[in-house]
């Protein structure tokens, strides 16, 4: 295998010895001393003659002025006979995984030897561990392969560890690959407050409230959210969102109603916690927006007239807009295009038998409540 060091310091340094505890292990094309510049490397060879069947390790340390003066290589093997069968890897590990979670790994069978080797059984040991994808027997011929899967789904918390027993007709007739993992607690995400209310909110106008998530027992990374409602929005969380145990996010959820009417819908928080999803529930009264109108009345013109156009601006002087659609006889108009909380300003005409239309009246002003 090639191997490659590298000074990543400030300063050359000298790589002076090496000392070798690894038997079947050593070296090659490392001529000590050697010396290295500022961010140069250079590449040597490690070589394994196992001195027997079975699992070898060992180090080789080497030696230099760097400020880790002492370099560890650590080194790996699986010595077989003429006709053995070869695991890979001869361990398997999988680290910490939350209980009511899965993590499944990979294990390869491989014929080493010469000849066909049949594998009779595997049988697996240890709380938590389960393999699938190999059926039994099999033949492998020589040079041959099989990979199957080996599953660790914790039931408690704490360390656990077992092993794969393969019985074959290989030289080593029983070969034993240990399992081992960590069971960790699964945390809790909440949800706050259970059920979101936002009243008796106007059709077109919107609401915002503040929700809180917080994780208990173990960290959670939380991945997703969703609503069942368009009437409804979430803002404030980017995904994923990890949360340690007594940690809290805060979030902004919207009401926006489209109709009149109660309206309900779902938050849902996804995560790895062992509650996912969490819920909320939310509630809100759409209600119909208050209708506003403004009452005119003018006194009459003393000329003959046929009637009357009604003009409207938003601020005092004008411009003006016409807002009657069709002449008015009367004296009196009712606006009901207004909006709440807005001020407007009337003027009148009068139109004559000739269809001449007079100047604009005196000004007046109406302020429009809000809501």
């Amino acid at each position: 295998m090639t191997l490659t060091i590298t000074n990543t310091g400030s300063s050359r340094l000298t790589v002076t010895k090496r000392i070798n505890v690894a038997p079947g292990f050593w070296l090659s094309n490392l001529n000590l001393p050697v010396t290295l510049n500022v961010g140069r490397s250079v590449q040597f060879y490690a070589h394994f003659h196992p001195p027997a069947s079975g699992p070898a390790s060992g180090h080789i340390y080497l030696i230099s002025n760097a400020s880790n003066p002492k370099l560890t290589i650590t080194l790996s093997a699986m010595g077989v006979s003429g006709n053995s069968l070869a695991p890979n890897p001869p361990n398997i590990g999988f680290g910490s995984v939350q209980i009511g979670r899965s993590l499944t790994r990979y294990e390869t069978l491989t014929n080493s030897g010469t000849s066909s080797i049949t594998v009779s059984s595997a049988t697996i040991s240890g709380s938590g561990f389960s393999r699938g994808g190999l059926s039994l027997p099999l033949t492998l011929a020589a040079g041959h392969s099989v990979t199957f899967s080996v599953t660790f789904t914790p039931k408690t918390s704490g360390k656990a560890s077992g092993s794969i027993s393969v019985n074959s007709s290989a030289s080593n007739l029983t070969l034993k690959v240990s399992l081992s993992g960590l069971g960790m607690s699964s945390g809790r995400l909440a949800v706050s407050p259970a059920t979101m209310n936002f009243g008796n909110v106007v059709v077109g106008a919107t609401r915002n409230l503040t929700g809180m998530l917080s994780a208990s027992g173990a960290p959670v990374t939380v991945s997703s959210d969703s609503l069942t409602s368009s009437e409804f929005g979430v803002s404030g969380l980017k995904f994923p969102l990890t949360l340690a145990a007594g940690h809290t996010a805060s979030f902004t959820l919207t009401f926006q109603p489209q109709r009149s009417g109660t309206a309900t819908a779902r938050f849902s928080v996804g995560s790895n916690a062992s509650n996912s999803p969490a819920i909320e529930s939310l509630v809100g009264m759409g209600t119909a927006a208050t209708q506003h109108s403004v009452s005119l009345l003018w006194n009459a013109s003393t000329s003959l007239v046929i009637g009357y156009n009604v003009y409207r601006g938003s601020q005092s002087g004008g411009p003006y807009t016409k807002i009657n659609s069709v002449l008015d006889r009367s004296t009196n108009y009712l606006d009901m295009s207004v909006q709440g909380g807005h001020t407007y300003y009337y003027v009148t005409t009068a139109v004559g038998p000739n269809g001449r239309e007079s100047t604009y009246s005196n000004q007046v002003r109406a302020a429009v409540p809000s809501p």
